[in-house]
């Protein structure tokens, strides 16, 4: 029987390399200048072997020039937040990079899975220098997670996806980037601390106007009663956007943590636990 020639749902889909644009020349040659503390003038659409022989006449290292490219190659777009939306209930995004050992494909793997078996994730997408996880919702990990088994804090379930890029410097060396999107996670607690914060100090203003359309009511009692309502409601807001900003800075804590082991070859396959089979990888 012939071979079924549509491909495979967990077959790696390439995606090409696009020739870097003059803003990202300009990105790579001042990160390589930092490197090695020097300057380059760019250019308009050159490739890495062009950038490193331009690198090579202003006296910038070819390793440095690898280096600087592949950065750019996992950079992630991370808008800036200045509002009061951010202020209070922190970043839609955490992000951690690191230069590490090891080539790109055994750094995914390694990765692939230290995400399903230690951070409660499954895979979401796979592309040829990129994976993606999203939190697994069976009840065996929401146990895990609840009850915090082996001390972890599943800080990266709340995201809504997690993400690896890792990109060759060399034969030797990759870097590699994780990011965790919180927008979702961060959208519902804007929802629920307006829902609790706008509601107490509704109820507190609309118990203040009934006190005065009462005949003989003390309305110094009844404005301290709605006051101190809309001072729990505060709180109450205040409370959730704290909360959410403790799960940002948790997710980027473990993205570091993750970067810290894959760096120092603390990050090595493990013997299937009960848990695991129990709740097998996908």
């Amino acid at each position: 029987m012939a071979d079924d020639p549509s491909p495979s749902t967990n077959a790696p889909v390439s995606r090409p390399v696009q020739p870097l644009d003059r803003a990202a020349l300009e990105r790579v040659l001042a990160r390589a200048a930092e490197l090695q503390a020097g300057t380059a003038e760019p250019s308009e659409g050159m490739s890495p072997t062009e950038l490193e022989a331009l690198g090579g006449e202003v006296g910038i290292s070819a390793d440095y020039i690898r280096q600087a490219v592949a950065e750019e190659r996992t950079r992630v777009a991370v808008p800036e937040e200045p509002g009061l939306v951010a202020s209070w209930f922190g970043s839609s995004i955490a992000t951690a990079s690191r230069v590490v050992r090891g080539t790109p494909a055994q750094v995914l793997s390694l990765l692939d899975e230290w995400m399903q078996r230690e951070e409660g994730l499954r895979p979401r997408r796979r592309f040829t220098d990129r994976l993606t996880w999203e939190a697994r919702k069976d009840f065996i990990t929401s146990l895990q997670a609840g009850f915090n088994f082996g001390g972890r804090a599943y800080a990266l379930t709340s995201a809504g996806e997690v993400g690896a890029t890792a990109v060759a410097i060399d034969g030797e060396r990759t870097i590699v980037r994780l990011d965790a999107d919180l927008s979702q996670s961060r959208r519902l607690s804007v929802g629920w601390g307006s829902v609790a914060g706008g509601g107490m100090l509704l109820g507190g203003g609309a118990l203040v106007a009934f006190t005065l359309t009462v005949p003989g009511a003390s309305i110094p009692v009844g404005m301290a009663i709605g006051g101190l309502g809309s001072a729990v409601g505060a709180a109450i807001a205040a409370g959730v956007a704290s909360a959410q900003k403790r799960k940002v800075a948790r997710a980027q804590l473990a993205l570091e943590q993750i970067l810290d082991r894959i760096e120092h070859g603390e990050m090595k396959p493990k013997a299937a636990s009960i848990l695991d089979l129990l709740v097998p990888r996908k």
